[in-house]
């Protein structure tokens, strides 16, 4: 496919659309979304190493005096602060008599048991292993050697983001019926966006795919124009890559916000009360814009990160909800993809 035309820089970063296509009259996307060049981007996905690395949560949630707490394909992990603020992590089952560490207080840096007080430190203690932890700055990784069951990384496969003094970050958490792969394929389908997303996305065109199922290159470009109000809109390119497994970034390429940056991660956690697997999507949106009234609005970022996830968490309603109903299929054996 040929380049397309780069999108030119606007003075003001707000578009109006002067002549808005209905929802109903836009340019259907399904022959364009071949259900083989998804699954064969999936496939490549899932072939990359992990290094065994998942996301648990939020920096920002991981606080001085109690863990932060998942279950992690079936495992319990806690993770908390040690005294010198670094994360630390482990199981989450007390070793004495099997107390949930989730519900334990951290004090001095040591997790203490709140059934009798048995102080982790997070070293190995009475069978109790610590598990490898990552703090990026905006997520926190563990790495679980059992679950992942590929030849280890010393560190997660973290994507490339905009320099943290200039930009603003926000984490959306929410959880599905269904496995990791059916959020990786949802997010390896952008055709779907502006028809499923009206409130959130128009003029989507995706400019750059591969080509074939046999295509190396898995990248997805998309011209898309982000909703801001009535006919007013934000219009960007962005390229959608899966660098690891269970990861898929957009990175904003051109237009407003060039460099941000949307990582939506999916974390097994195991099966819920009736057998069905579950899964947690953990989305990190990086905001960042070289306009000189952006440092206002970094100024402004707690009251922005709330707008950001209300945002993320919108779009999770409905994305789950096909990710949800994939997985139903697939389950059933009835998926035509």
């Amino acid at each position: 496919m040929s380049p397309a035309p780069p999108i030119r820089r606007r003075r003001l970063p707000l578009s109006l659309r002067r002549r808005p296509v209905p929802w109903e009259r836009q340019q259907p996307t399904w022959r364009d979304a071949k259900p083989a060049v998804i699954a064969q981007a999936l496939k490549r996905a899932q072939a990359r190493p992990s290094g065994n690395w998942f996301v648990v949560g939020a920096s920002r949630a991981l606080r001085d005096d109690r863990p932060l707490a998942r279950t992690v394909a079936g495992q319990e992990v806690v993770v908390w602060r040690g005294p010198d603020g670094r994360p630390l992590a482990g199981p989450g089952v007390c070793p004495h008599l099997g107390a949930p560490l989730a519900d334990s207080p951290v004090h001095c840096g040591s997790l203490v048991c709140h059934w009798h007080g048995l102080a982790l430190n997070g070293t190995p203690f009475a069978g109790w292993e610590p598990l490898p932890v990552h703090d990026d700055g905006i997520l926190l990784w563990v790495r679980l050697d059992v679950a992942g069951a590929e030849p280890p990384l010393d560190a997660p496969v973290v994507p490339r983001r905009p320099d943290p003094a200039r930009s603003v970050a926000s984490v959306y958490v929410g959880t599905g019926v269904c496995e990791p792969e059916d959020v990786v394929a949802n997010r390896l389908d952008p055709w779907h966006g502006a028809w499923f997303h009206p409130y959130s996305f128009v003029d989507l065109t995706v400019v750059d795919a591969p080509a074939s199922p046999e295509d190396a290159d898995d990248g997805f470009t998309v011209d898309v124009s982000f909703r801001v109000a009535g006919r007013l809109v934000v219009p960007v390119r962005a390229v959608f890559t899966a660098p690891e497994p269970r990861t898929v970034v957009m990175h904003i390429t051109e237009g407003e916000g060039r460099g941000s940056v949307v990582e939506t991660h999916a974390t097994p956690l195991g099966p819920d009360e009736r057998g069905r697997p579950r899964t947690a999507v953990v989305e990190a949106v990086v905001a960042a814009s070289d306009r000189p009234g952006f440092s206002v609005a970094r100024g402004a970022a707690p009251l922005l990160r709330p707008l950001m996830r209300t945002a993320a968490s919108r779009l999770w309603r409905d994305d789950l909800a096909y990710a949800e109903r994939r997985w139903r299929l697939r389950s059933a054996g009835r998926f035509p993809g």
